[in-house]
C-alpha cells in the first residue's frame, strides 16, 4: 500500500515521503495512530495544504521532546525480581516495567516509546531507548536485581551474578573429600575407619 507519512518513521522516511509498505503495517499501526495517509490525489492535496501547520507542529512536538530529553537521559531505574542463582529471572521484564518505573520517577514516559529488542531475563544492567520523539531517543538504565542491595552493588560495577556462582563453586569444595592415590578401592579413608572402630 502507497502511504504519505504525516512524521518520520524509523527505516520508512520524513514528513511528506510517499512510500510503499505492506497493508497489514498501514491499516493496523500507521492509518490509526494518525502516522500516515494512503497516498491517493484527495489526501494528496489535503497534506499539501497542510504540510506547513503539520512540519511546524512536527517542530514544535520535537522541541519538547528535546526539552524533556535533558531530565530523562541517563535516568536509572532499579527493577527488584525474583532469580534463580544463575541469575535467571522467574518471568522478565518488559516495556510495561519500564515505563512504570519512569512515570513512579516522575518522567513522562508512555510503553510506546520503550524500545526494548527483548525482554530483560536476567539480572543486571541494561541500556533502554526511549523515543520521546520520532527523531529524539534518549537512553535509560534498568538495573535488575533482587533487592535494593544488590542493586547498589550492580550500580558500582560489581558482577553480582558472577560472584554468586564464584561462592557456589566455594560451598561445593567444601563437600570434596581428599583423594588418596594409594587408597584401594572400597577401603575407608582413615578417619571414618577410626570412626568405625571407635563405634564397634
Amino acid at each position: 500500500m502507497q502511504i504519505i507519512l504525516l512524521e518520520r518513521i524509523e527505516n520508512l522516511g520524513t514528513i511528506g515521503d510517499v512510500v510503499n509498505v505492506k497493508d497489514g503495517y498501514a491499516r493496523n499501526f500507521l492509518l490509526p495512530q494518525k502516522k500516515a495517509l494512503r497516498a491517493n490525489d484527495a489526501n494528496r492535496r489535503v497534506f499539501e495544504a497542510n504540510r506547513e501547520r503539520l512540519e511546524k507542529e512536527n517542530a514544535d512536538r520535537r522541541a519538547a521532546a528535546e526539552k524533556q530529553a535533558e531530565t530523562v537521559a541517563g535516568a536509572e531505574i532499579v527493577l527488584i525480581r525474583a532469580s534463580s542463582n544463575s541469575g535467571q529471572l522467574y518471568g522478565s521484564v518488559n516495556v510495561r516495567d519500564v515505563a512504570e518505573a519512569l512515570v513512579a520517577q516522575g518522567h513522562k514516559v508512555d510503553k510506546r516509546q520503550v524500545i526494548m529488542g527483548a525482554p530483560i531475563k536476567t539480572l543486571g544492567v541494561f541500556n533502554v531507548t526511549v523515543a520521546l520523539h520520532p527523531e529524539v531517543q534518549v537512553t535509560v538504565k534498568a538495573n535488575v536485581a533482587r533487592s535494593d542491595d544488590e542493586a547498589e552493588l550492580q550500580r558500582q560495577g560489581v558482577d553480582v551474578i558472577g560472584n554468586l556462582a564464584a561462592e557456589d563453586r566455594a560451598e561445593g569444595e567444601g563437600f570434596t573429600e581428599e583423594f588418596d592415590p594409594n587408597r584401594e578401592l572400597g577401603e575407608l579413608p582413615p578417619a571414618e575407619e577410626e570412626e568405625e572402630a571407635a563405634g564397634e
